[in-house]
């Protein structure tokens, strides 16, 4: 899929002279950008969203305690 994104001045001249001085392309670099950032934002967002569930009462919390009820590890 083909996407395009305008970035700042400086951060398109640091990736030009990153892509230069090693001779990969910005493709590339911008492709690493997003396999490796991705997680981050899903673990940040997801869990932010999942937290305001959990403060609205619409996430069920369970504690240790039922937790190892349910799995047959409690005393």
């Amino acid at each position: 899929m083909a996407t395009s994104i305008r970035l700042d001045p400086e951060i398109e001249q640091r990736l030009d002279h990153l892509a230069v001085m090693t001779g990969r392309t910005k493709a590339y670099y911008l492709r690493e950008l997003v396999t490796n950032g991705l997680e981050d934002l899903e673990d940040f967002y997801l869990a932010s969203a999942t937290m305001e569930r959990v403060r609205k009462g619409q996430e069920p919390v369970y504690s240790l305690e039922d937790v190892e009820r349910q799995l047959g590890l409690a005393d």
